[in-house]
């Protein structure tokens, strides 16, 4: 039995589709078919059932599955724990995106190693779909993101909701003109929503960016305005570079902690996510 069996038999389980998974291990279909095949001579079963629209798990695959998840879990986690000195007992890989580095991540290693400096860290910066990738390989053990991706083997909670602000170069009222030079970030689905509810009869802005510093830093060298968080913005506000715009409403950003329901080293992962929370606690407070 190889990984790749392993890794090729979890995707199909998960896509339900031979084409779906060539394209995601970057392999061939007949290769997809190959390992499965082998996989299947070996354990003495069906795992599979082909059918015109894809395939579908076995009573045989369905047991089959859980014991796939854990050999692929055990190894990517040996491959990180192999080379771990003697003072550290576990090894925790942590995944966090750029903008929550400095907010939540820089604080809870610090407390990680005042409160469990046997665990060694391994931090990765990424966004939602690479980190969602990481954590159904094994490759992460933690996630923190703006954009989980909901499956029945991780947990997803909210972590913190961050105030995204409408602030403009100009002191106006939410009556008046800005709309003209308005910057729209796009800072997710949940943002959307609510920008949709609050602004239900907005057209298209004339500049739309995916980035939110750069939106801000069109508006504060070309005149504008747009929603950002008010972490980032008060000390400009406090300056008076920027406005906060009277009348709007206050959008809300979630940050979520996403983690394996049935992890290998659960004491590590528990102490890990207290910190978090203890950390986002504290971040809340300061936005109050």
């Amino acid at each position: 039995m190889t990984l790749d069996q392993i890794k090729t038999f979890l995707e199909l389980a998960e896509t339900g589709s031979f084409n779906r998974a060539a394209q995601t291990l970057n392999v061939t279909q007949s290769t997809v078919s190959a390992r499965i095949k082998a996989l299947e001579q070996l354990v003495g079963h069906s795992l599979l059932i082909r059918n015109h629209s894809g395939c579908r798990l076995t009573a045989a695959g369905q047991q089959f599955l859980f014991y796939a998840k854990n050999i692929k879990s055990f190894w990517q986690k040996s491959l990180h724990t192999v080379t771990l000195r003697p003072e550290f007992r576990s090894m925790l890989s942590v995944g966090a995106q750029v903008s929550l580095w400095e907010r939540l991540v820089l604080d809870w290693m610090a407390w990680m190693r005042c409160q469990a400096p046997d665990i060694a860290l391994n931090i990765q910066t990424d966004y939602s779909p690479a980190q969602m990738a990481m954590l159904t390989d094994g490759l992460l053990d933690i996630g923190v993101m703006y954009q989980p991706r909901h499956t029945s083997d991780l947990i997803v909670e909210t972590l913190l909701e961050e105030a995204l602000v409408l602030v403009s170069t100009k002191q106006r009222e939410l009556t008046t003109g800005w709309i003209e030079d308005y910057v729209f970030v796009d800072w997710g689905d949940v943002f959307l929503d609510a920008h949709a509810q609050a602004f239900p009869n907005m057209e298209t802005a004339a500049i739309t960016v995916g980035l939110g510093p750069l939106g801000l830093q069109y508006i504060l060298k070309n005149g504008g305005s747009g929603y950002f968080p008010l972490r980032v913005v008060q000390g400009m506000i406090a300056e008076k570079k920027l406005y906060l715009m009277e009348g709007a409403p206050v959008l809300k950003r979630p940050a979520y902690l996403v983690y394996n329901a049935d992890p290998i080293d659960k004491p590590a992962l528990e102490i890990a996510i207290v910190g978090l929370r203890e950390i986002a606690a504290k971040e809340a407070e300061n936005q109050i």
